[in-house]
């Protein structure tokens, strides 16, 4: 072996260590057959949050007119969740502050539940202390569903479902549904409009508006 070629050979060596020294840890796990770790979603779909108005998706949002705020996802979420918290506040029951949650750590919470959806900040918790059943007067529960049938669906409340939280209600659309911004889009629509949107007084006995808040909660206490 002349001396060129081993000093070719070292040469070509070094260099493939020093790229390899520089490649990103997704690449190696890549060459080894390995997928890089997902983020923890909630039980909705949506990536839990580590805190809150930090780093995060999930911020601390004014109630528009009711003196409340709330940790939610920012953005569709937000205007949908907050659509729910004010038109309870008008309608059903004024809400002291203490009596409204929203983003909790996902260790205090159970994840196979649906109230792991407050750790993504897809959930609010309207008195908390009122999980049980039977906690809505008859035309109370008639508002409640009116605002359900608003909503089409992509928010659920947990007096539905098999493990009753009546104090809970969250987003049952995943992030990629696109229910979410359609919804969404609609009452932004509603609250830039003149005697429309939450506290615009609307009469939950006309017979469309209960049709379609029959409808939804028949499919909703099905699933």
């Amino acid at each position: 072996m002349t001396r060129r070629t081993v000093l070719r050979t070292a040469a070509f060596a070094g260099a493939t260590a020093a790229v390899g020294s520089v490649l990103p840890a997704a690449s190696a796990s890549a060459v080894e057959g390995r997928e890089p770790k997902r983020p923890a979603t909630s039980a909705n779909g949506w990536t839990i949050q580590a805190n809150a108005d930090h780093d995060s998706q999930v911020w601390t949002r004014p109630v528009e007119g009711t003196g409340l705020s709330v940790a939610v996802w920012i953005g569709d979420v937000e205007t949908i969740l907050l659509h729910v918290v004010r038109r309870f506040h008008y309608e059903i029951e004024e809400i002291p502050r203490i009596d409204l949650a929203g983003w909790r750590e996902i260790g205090t919470l159970h994840k196979g539940l649906p109230e792991s959806n407050l750790a993504s900040g897809t959930a609010v918790r309207i008195r908390p202390g009122a999980a049980a059943k039977g906690g809505f007067f008859p035309l109370q529960e008639l508002v409640l569903r009116d605002i359900l049938a608003e909503c089409e669906g992509v928010v659920r409340w947990g007096g539905d479902d098999r493990t009753v939280d009546e104090s809970l209600f969250y987003l049952a659309a995943g992030p990629h549904d696109t229910r979410v911004a359609k919804v969404a889009g609609k009452l932004r629509g509603w609250e830039a409009t003149p005697g429309e949107g939450a506290g615009a007084g609307v009469d939950v006995l006309v017979p469309s508006r209960r049709s379609r808040a029959v409808g939804l909660a028949r499919v909703q206490r099905s699933a």
